[in-house]
C-alpha cells in the first residue's frame, strides 16, 4: 500500500471491497499512510472496522507541538531546530491506542505478534517474508532504504523485539512536516529515519515468490493515484534550476518503485485510486473530503475486480499465465 499522508481512508475503502469479494489479508507492506493502514490490517482489524476508525479520527490532533509552530516563523524555527514542525507523538499515541483496543486479545505491540505462518510447513521464510507486516523507512544517516522489522539488527535489536508503532512512526515521518525518528544504531550512533516514500513509496514486490516460481495467491498493490502512466516512468521537463531540482527529487523518490514495477508487472495487479483532490498534509479534512476518499477507494477496487468498459475484470489465472507462469 502506497503512502499518502491523510489519504489512508482511501486504502481502507479499497481493502473493504477486497474483503467483500472474499479476499483475506495475509501480509501487508506499506509506507507512511500505507504503513499505518497496514499495521491495522495485519493486526487483525477488519477493513470495515478500519474505515470506522479512520472516519472518527481528528487528523488535526496529529499536528502536535508548541503553540508557536502555528505561525510561519514558528514553523521555520521548528524546522531549523528539530528538522520538522510537528513532534509526531500524537500519531504514535493514537496508533498505539487503536492497536491496543482493536487488535487481537494477546497483542503485545511488537513484531513478535506478526510472525507469518505459511500454510505450507515446508516453506522456510526469511527476511521481510517472515512477517505479516513490513514497513519501509528511509535511513538518511546510512543513505539507504530500511525494511522493518527485517533491518532491526542495524539498530541493535531483534526483529521480534521491535515495536510496531515505532516502525510505523519512522515510516510516516513526512520530511519537514514531522520531526524525523532518531534511533540508536548498532554502533551506538544516531540514525535519522524519515518517510519510507523518500526511497520507496510503493513496496509492491516484497512478498513476491522468486523469479520462475508461480505465485500461490494474488499480491495486490493499492496506489493513491489515478493513472499508471502519470507515476511510472515519469518524464521530467527540465527548463531551469527549479525544474532541475524537482526532477532530481522525483527521480530519487521513484527509483526503487520503478525497479519493483519493471520486475513484477505491477500495473496489472494494482488498484489505482484517484486522490488528487486531497493533499497528503491536508490534516483538516472535512467530512465530505473523507467520504470522497473512501468512495474513490471503493470505486477503484470495484472496477479493478469486476472490470468496466475500459478494463477487463481481475483474473488470477490469466495474470499468472501472462506474467508469472513457471519457466516464462
Amino acid at each position: 500500500m502506497e503512502g499518502g499522508g491523510v489519504k489512508g481512508i482511501a486504502l481502507a475503502g479499497a481493502l473493504e471491497v477486497l474483503e467483500e469479494h472474499g479476499y483475506r489479508v495475509n501480509r501487508v507492506a506499506g509506507s507512511s499512510a500505507g504503513a499505518i493502514a497496514g499495521a491495522l490490517a495485519a493486526s487483525g482489524i477488519s477493513a470495515r472496522e478500519m474505515v470506522e476508525i479512520l472516519r472518527a479520527t481528528d487528523y488535526r490532533e496529529f499536528e502536535d507541538g508548541p503553540w508557536w509552530t502555528r505561525t510561519m516563523l514558528g514553523k521555520g524555527l521548528a524546522i531549523l531546530s528539530h528538522l520538522g514542525v510537528h513532534r509526531g507523538d500524537a500519531l504514535a499515541v493514537w496508533l498505539e491506542q487503536q492497536l491496543a483496543e482493536h487488535a487481537c486479545p494477546d497483542w503485545s505491540g511488537t513484531f513478535a505478534d506478526l510472525r507469518y505462518r505459511d500454510p505450507d510447513p515446508a516453506q522456510q521464510l526469511s527476511g521481510p517474508q517472515a512477517f505479516r507486516l513490513v514497513v519501509t523507512a528511509s535511513d538518511l544517516s546510512a543513505g539507504r532504504l530500511r525494511y522493518l522489522p527485517t533491518d532491526a539488527g542495524a539498530f541493535g535489536t531483534a526483529p521480534e523485539q521491535l515495536r510496531v508503532v515505532e516502525a510505523v512512526r519512522a515510516s510516516a515521518s513526512i520530511p519537514l512536516f514531522f520531526r524525523p525518528a532518531r534511533w540508536r544504531n548498532a554502533h551506538g550512533k544516531t540514525s535519522v529515519l524519515v518517510d519510507g516514500g523518500m526511497l520507496s513509496n510503493f513496496p509492491v514486490s516484497v512478498f513476491d515468490r522468486p523469479e520462475g516460481e508461480e505465485p500461490r495467491w494474488p499480491t495486490f498493490g493499492i496506489k493513491l493515484s489515478a493513472k499508471p502512466e502519470t507515476n511510472f516512468g515519469v518524464r521530467n521537463d527540465i527548463r531551469g534550476p527549479l525544474s532541475f531540482g524537482k526532477a532530481v527529487v522525483d527521480t530519487a523518490t521513484g527509483f526503487y518503485d520503478r525497479m519493483h514495477i519493471d520486475a513484477s508487472h505491477a500495473v496489472a495487479r494494482t488498484i489505482f485510486i484517484d486522490t488528487a483532490a486531497v493533499r497528503p498534509t491536508q490534516f483538516d479534512l472535512s467530512e465530505d473530503e473523507r467520504e470522497l476518499l473512501y468512495r474513490e477507494g471503493r470505486t477503484a477496487a470495484t472496477k479493478f475486480l469486476d472490470g468496466d468498459e475500459a478494463h477487463e475484470a481481475w483474473d488470477f489465472g490469466r495474470y499468472v499465465e501472462r506474467f508469472r507462469a513457471a519457466g516464462s
